[in-house]
This record gives C-alpha cells, sequence and structure tokens, in this order.
C-alpha cells in the first residue's frame, strides 16, 4: 500500500467516519424519531432469538470495553503501573479472544435465524441483514488476528495501533504513519471497523445510543398501576365514599 494510500485510509478516512457517525446520529434523532429503535421479531423463533441476543450482547459489550480501554488508555499509565506490553497483549489475547468466540456464537445464530428462517427474512429489510453480515465480517476478521497476534507476543504491533488512535483523537497530522507497516489483517479489520461507524446513523444500531443503562440506578420499584384502576375522566374529582359501619 502507497503511503498516499495509507495517509487517506489511516488518516483522512477515520475523520470522515467519526463524523458522520456524531453528526448522521443527531440528525436522525432530530428528524426521523419514528425510526430510531430497532425492529423487533421476537415472535418468530423464539428461544434462538433469545441465546443469540444475550450472547451476542455479552460479546459485544467486553470487546468494546476493551478496545477502548486498550487502545485509548495513554501508554505512560500502563508503564506506571508495571504493566509490560507484552503481558498486555497476552490478556487482550485472552480475554479479547473469549468475548469473540462468545458474541461469534452469538451473532452467527442472529444470522442463521434472519437468513434460514423463510417468515423472518420476509419482515427483514435490507439494512437489517446488512448490518448483521458486516458485524459478522467484523468478528471473523477479530478473532483471525489473534493467530497473528502469537507470532509476536513483544506487544510492539499493539502500541502501535494504541499510537494510532490515541493519534486520530488528539488529531495528529501523521498518526496514519503509525499503522503503515502492519500486517494486511490488521488494516482490514480497522478500516471495516471505521466503516460501521460510517454506516451507524442508517441502521438499527442507532437504538444503542438509547440504551436504558439509567435502569440501574433507578431507586426502588417503579409503580406501573394501582391495584384498582382509576377510570375517572379527566377533571373529574375522585369520588368520596362513606365510611363502613361495624356490624351491631
Amino acid at each position: 500500500m502507497s503511503a498516499t494510500m495509507n495517509s487517506v485510509l489511516f488518516g483522512w478516512y477515520p475523520y470522515l467516519c467519526l463524523t458522520v457517525f456524531l453528526l448522521g446520529s443527531l440528525l436522525r434523532f432530530d428528524r426521523e424519531q419514528y425510526t430510531w429503535k430497532t425492529g423487533s421479531s421476537q415472535l418468530l423463533r423464539r428461544r434462538q432469538l433469545r441465546w443469540g441476543s444475550n450472547l451476542f450482547h455479552v460479546g459485544i459489550l467486553l470487546i468494546f470495553a476493551g478496545h477502548c480501554v486498550g487502545l485509548l488508555t495513554p501508554i505512560w499509565v500502563f508503564d506506571a503501573l508495571g504493566i509490560g506490553h507484552g503481558f498486555k497483549q497476552g490478556l487482550a489475547i485472552v480475554v479479547g479472544g473469549v468475548a469473540g468466540i462468545v458474541c461469534f456464537v452469538g451473532i452467527s445464530l442472529l444470522a442463521h435465524r434472519r437468513l434460514l428462517d423463510p417468515r423472518i427474512r420476509a419482515t427483514s429489510s435490507f439494512g437489517d441483514t446488512a448490518i448483521l453480515l458486516i458485524l459478522w465480517l467484523q468478528l471473523v476478521l477479530g478473532l483471525s488476528t489473534i493467530v497473528v497476534s502469537l507470532g509476536h507476543m513483544d506487544g510492539h504491533e499493539m502500541v502501535k495501533f494504541m499510537n494510532w488512535a490515541q493519534g486520530i483523537l488528539t488529531l495528529q497530522p501523521l498518526a496514519a504513519a503509525y499503522v503503515a507497516d502492519v500486517h494486511p489483517i490488521f488494516k482490514a479489520h480497522l478500516l471495516l471497523g471505521m466503516t460501521i461507524f460510517l454506516v451507524f446513523p442508517f441502521t438499527r444500531l442507532v437504538h444503542v445510543w438509547s440504551a436504558p443503562v439509567w435502569y440501574l440506578a433507578r431507586p426502588g420499584y417503579q409503580v406501573v398501576r394501582t391495584r384498582f384502576a382509576d377510570r375517572r375522566p379527566v377533571g373529574m374529582p375522585r369520588p368520596v365514599y362513606p365510611k363502613r359501619q361495624p356490624a351491631e
């Protein structure tokens, strides 16, 4: 890959993806709130959906958290804690590998269900199927990078990715140079990952922004309805009933 192409793909393309990701999500929420959802097919093959969805979401959350911590934490923090680059890479391989396998099993169940069940396939949009397959391919690429990483456990290449990610977020003009000579499978993984951010606002993935995490901090129980539903018309005062007299 030429230096110019590398600069375009890993120096300019990330900013395009992040801009569309943020502005696109904001505009869709502002202008198309009725499409701000994830289409449900729960009534069809519910058991496979439950297993696939739970495994996928647990795995993808662990992967996302691991990528954020591993790539965006400054290198000096790991050095100050005495965590070597080789140890960090080994930990990333083990934890990321387990989470990746869990996520892969889950998304494979979801893809099998959506593609091979005629009723679900008939009610699925092109975008629903496409983003599912893109995520599946990204997981395959991510798991494949483990094989390459096992060939060099010194953590040197992982430092390149950390410098690249942090360089992009801090607007360093030569950040693309950090990944110029990495293995092609890592470049494919990076490119597809950035493309997922690019198409994010136009898919069902926008429901991630509306994840009900506030439920975790909600105090006590939520009263949905009283024992006896109050069916009074709006504005009508509550009736006053006489107290029951004790029996003589």
